[in-house]
């Protein structure tokens, strides 16, 4: 046998209880359907097979698990956080157990090449460890003094919170957003996407197996027009962590301010690799290309605009469309495949429409640009040459394997390109000279750079877009920013003297 047709067969065991039993709510520490009964249908990107009936929630479920959530943030709010850590730890340690398990779901769930889905179930491992070590310290404030007063300050966690959770890599994502909800002592109720809500039930079973106490992680799926806008409009959930859609943020942000909810959103992007003529060429390509093509492309941070010096711009490309050529797209537990089939069949569409586009508006596809097979979602990594950044193609995010070649001749003009979106997540700049880096990197409008390298986290730095590609930061003790209120007490000295009005 292969190892790709043992990888499927391993799979099909992992994905039966999912066919057999479905995917219910979890409120409580209970797996509950809605209370309406409904459900809808999830397919694999693979082959377009049924993968399992998902529970179809509306407010009446959004409503028992913020409830749920309300309760149990009476115990958890109050647990230390020596003791929070110690819970966290074992959450990390149960989820390095089932890593092959959760990579094999997340690949038959959306698409993804298991050689990227094996390491971000550790990932989220480590974003649960890392996280819980910082529970201890999440209160922690500052001392300041003045001749009359001493004044400190502290941390409370917010609440209970919702977390609406995107079907790109969703396992990792979600536990870049709960991991510091938990230790900060705040509750959740996670909404996962529709079209991937598999390893959301799992991480919730992990939590709870390893000693998370019930209620404090509930799970409700749903569409984002129901089950979504029910979590956003809830009194008792006081924050909403949000990844998707600059457009759906935008919805979330109307929803919630009614009950002046705190937001956090990681949207989306479209996001420049410049390179100037001075760079190490080969690093330069081999950084670009793993930005947009691996994933599938379908990632925020991916590098969709290659913004090249027209003095290397034929040659780059050139080199570009050679490696797009020649990477494996093929079924997601086969080792070999780097780009696996997209989420769904809507999306797949959407991603085709962009190639006519392309065509009308004069670039040229110098690679890809195509449907792959009659089954499933697969579609070739693309890459568009002769662009400018006015084309539809370099100004919308089209969240796929696809990537928009456009010359320019200096610094300025490479600004001035780089700059005109709407979006400001992230953007890499490839140049030997150190100068220019830092003229550059004062002026590009992103939330997070990255100088001759590719996307490396470091998780206790800040993570977050600026424009339309987000509010607020993750990371480090940004997180706890966001999950947590902070309150000052003011202790004056004896000889402070309080004003008389009388008397």
């Amino acid at each position: 046998m292969s190892t790709l047709d043992d990888n499927i067969a391993r799979a099909r065991d992992y994905m039966a209880r999912f066919a057999k039993d479905g995917v219910m709510n979890h409120i409580g520490g209970e797996n509950v359907p809605a209370v309406s009964g409904e459900t809808f249908e999830i397919i694999s990107p693979v082959d377009l097979s049924t993968l399992a009936q998902v529970a179809k929630s509306d407010a009446a479920d959004i409503d028992r698990a913020a409830k749920a959530a309300k309760e149990a943030f009476k115990s958890w709010s109050k647990t230390p956080g020596a003791e929070r850590r110690k819970i966290l730890i074992k959450v990390a340690e149960a989820i390095e157990a089932r890593a092959e398990e959760i990579a094999f779901v997340e690949c038959m769930d959306t698409g993804q090449a298991l050689r990227f889905m094996s390491k971000a179930a550790l990932r989220g491992a480590a974003n649960f460890r890392f996280f819980a070590d910082q529970a201890p310290a999440s209160e922690d404030g500052a001392v300041t003094r003045t001749p009359t007063q001493m004044n400190t300050t502290t941390r409370r966690p917010i609440g209970p919170v919702g977390v609406i959770t995107p079907w790109n890599t969703p396992f990792m994502l979600s536990t870049w957003k709960i991991a510091p909800a938990l230790a900060a002592g705040c509750t959740v109720v996670q909404k996962p996407a529709e079209f991937s809500p598999m390893t959301a039930k799992l991480l919730v079973e992990i939590a709870e197996s390893a000693g998370l106490p019930k209620g404090v992680l509930n799970v409700v799926n749903g569409l984002g027009e129901t089950a979504g806008k029910s979590l956003t409009e809830h009194k008792d959930i006081k924050a909403i962590a949000f990844v998707g859609e600059s457009n759906t943020g935008s919805h979330i942000m109307r929803q919630g301010a009614a009950t002046l909810k705190r937001v956090h959103f990681e949207l989306g992007g479209k996001n420049p690799v410049i390179v100037f003529d001075d760079a190490d060429i080969d690093r330069a390509v081999d950084a670009a290309t793993f930005m947009i093509y691996s994933l599938n492309g379908e990632r925020c941070t991916s590098s969709s605009r290659l913004l090249v010096q027209d003095t290397i711009y034929e040659e780059f490309t050139a080199r570009v469309a050679k490696v797009a050529k020649s990477i494996k797209v093929g079924h997601p537990l086969d080792p070999e495949t780097v780009v696996g089939p997209l989420i769904h069949p809507v999306h797949e569409e959407k991603v085709l429409s962009y190639f006519e586009t392309a065509k009308k508006e004069g670039a040229i596809i110098a690679a890809g640009g195509e449907k792959i097979g009659e089954e499933g979602c697969y579609i070739g990594p693309t890459l568009f040459t002769d662009a400018s950044n006015d084309m539809a193609i370099a100004q919308e995010e089209i969240f796929g394997p696809v990537l928009t070649a456009i010359p320019f001749k200096d610094e300025a003009d490479a600004l001035s390109i780089a700059n005109d979106v709407e979006y400001g997540l992230a953007a890499y700049l490839w140049t030997n000279d150190l100068n220019r880096a830092m003229r550059m990197t004062d002026e590009l409008e992103a939330g997070m750079m990255w100088v001759n390298s590719e996307n490396i986290r470091h998780l206790p730095t800040p993570f977050g877009g600026v424009k339309s590609s987000g509010i607020g930061r993750d990371g480090g003790d940004w997180s706890f920013d966001f999950y947590m209120e902070t309150v000052n007490v003011s202790f004056p000295r004896a000889e402070h003297k309080i004003p008389k009005l009388g008397g």
